[in-house]
């Protein structure tokens, strides 16, 4: 029902086959900013007639290209920073992406630029929405390790992600499990956890809780 992924521009033919054909993907979330749309393209599944392509930028979208680089803020590690303000800037685009996945006929896949932050906070919202236990949440969202070079190897062959990305090794772009769990601990500390965030904003998780754990 659900697929997180990084940038689909490298998809080839037998990819997008065994994503539409045998995993049933019917909607695209693309969690880019439209600077990021504009240089790389929707990716080849916008070619196909059954999948809907929906963009839901996590940036307030200020002339920033792309979400690579992690500003410096005081207070909480900047990565942090970065995964809250997600949720400050962007909750109209949280909540349509779960919308998304809630009321898809057939799977959703959500995707950003590597698949991990924008993504990452995506769907960890979603887990944690319906129930997920945060263990199982954390290690869906550290899986992404186990391809970060691959998929940074990827970014910097582009124009668009290569001059952000130099000089940073692949280890400083790994997924760090305190991240995200100091993300939920803060939505638990101020909002009762991310449900009682998502019910502040108006969603309604029944829908998706009935789509992920039937």
């Amino acid at each position: 029902m659900l697929v997180r992924s990084d940038n689909l521009q490298g998809l080839t033919e037998r990819d997008v086959a065994r994503l539409v054909d045998e995993l049933g993907v019917r909607v695209v979330v693309d969690l880019r900013t439209h600077a990021e749309l504009d240089l790389e393209g929707p990716g080849p599944l916008v070619a196909d007639d059954r999948v809907e392509i929906r963009h839901r930028s996590l940036y307030p979208e200020k002339g920033q290209l792309t979400d690579v680089m992690i500003s410096r803020a005081d207070g909480e590690n900047p990565a942090v920073q970065y995964y809250l303000a997600y949720l400050r800037d962007r909750p109209d685009s949280i909540v349509g992406a779960l919308e998304d996945i809630a009321t898809a006929d057939g799977s959703v896949l959500v995707h950003c630029a590597a698949g991990k932050d924008r993504t990452g906070v995506v769907v960890a919202m979603a887990l944690a929405a319906v129930g997920v236990e945060r263990d199982a949440i954390i290690a869906d969202y550290e899986a992404t390790g186990e391809r970060i070079k691959a998929i940074m190897d990827r970014l910097r062959a582009s124009e668009t992600y290569r001059r952000d990305l130099e000089g940073i090794p692949d280890d400083q772009r790994m997924p760090r499990p305190e991240y995200l769990e100091r993300v939920l601990e803060v939505l638990d500390e101020r909002h009762g956890g991310a449900a009682g965030w998502l019910a502040e904003h108006g969603f309604d998780p029944a829908p998706l809780r009935e789509r992920l754990l039937r």
